[in-house]
């Protein structure tokens, strides 16, 4: 039968807490740098806004606070905060199944970026945690206009693949992820390796929820990924599951991103 196919899945990442575990050094390089500015709050207040834009992360806590600050002043925070988390750098690690998930991707031919809220200085050094090349598909919060939870993160990765968005899937840790996702038009994927519940990321709007990046490699056909599709061989594609190393495929290399550059 002559019917249109489906296009080929392809994934948009989520980094801090969706590749990597590195949600509660950010929590507490959060309250480390509020405390130096006389602002006292219990870190689970702060995980709760972790994956917003830093500019609107701040805004909520110090909204709950009653507190105000210069525009000056929240940007001393938030260079605060990153002098703090680089202290802390030496514990993150690639979370479980995150260097196995995206390899297996490449060697099925499945296109994928990683669209993170963090600037570029403090998230492309978690490309060496995930055994990436520098030249994996990335955007920042320093290319695109707002973060999350609006969804030029997502619509300018999509665009760094040359896709629509909505024919793209979203995996990502937190409901801020999960709202971005809707936004862009696209499904979303929730994994509690960020610290939040099931039912939370469900009514954010995931369809599916993982435990972390290695549940949702054991059972990427619910995403339409067929990875013992006859023709494909993971030995011939030069994917070994048990170390993540790609062999005959390569990552797709990153469009110009020079239009996703904020005005």
């Amino acid at each position: 039968m002559d019917y249109p196919h489906p296009p080929t899945p392809t994934f948009l990442f989520d980094l801090d807490g969706t590749l990597i575990d590195s949600v509660y050094q950010h929590v507490i390089a959060w309250r480390a740098a509020l405390s130096g500015i006389g602002i006292d709050l219990s870190v689970w207040r702060i995980h709760r806004r972790i994956g917003m834009s830093g500019g609107l992360f701040v805004q909520a806590l110090l909204r709950e606070t009653g507190r105000s600050l210069s525009a000056e002043e929240i940007e001393r925070l938030q260079e605060a905060h990153a002098a703090e988390f680089a202290k802390q750098a030496g514990s993150v690690t690639a979370l479980p199944g995150a260097r196995e998930l995206l390899a297996a991707l490449t060697a099925t031919g499945v296109r994928w970026a990683i669209a993170t809220s963090g600037y570029a200085a403090t998230a492309r050094p978690a490309l060496d945690l995930l055994g990436l090349p520098e030249s994996t598909p990335m955007v920042t919060r320093d290319l695109v206009r707002h973060a999350k939870p609006d969804p030029d993160l997502f619509l300018g990765a999509a665009a760094l693949l040359g896709v629509d968005p909505r024919h793209t899937m979203v995996v990502g840790d937190s409901v801020w992820d999960l709202l971005a996702a809707r936004r862009a038009g696209a499904l979303g994927i929730g994994l509690q390796s960020g610290g939040y519940g099931r039912e939370e990321l469900e009514r954010a709007g995931a369809y599916r929820v993982y435990a972390d990046p290695a549940e949702m490699l054991s059972r990427l056909d619910e995403a339409g990924v067929r990875l013992g599709e006859p023709g494909w061989s993971a030995e011939e594609e030069g994917y070994w599951p048990d170390t993540g190393v790609t062999g005959r495929r390569s990552l797709p290399a990153p469009a110009s991103s020079s239009s996703l550059l904020r005005a």
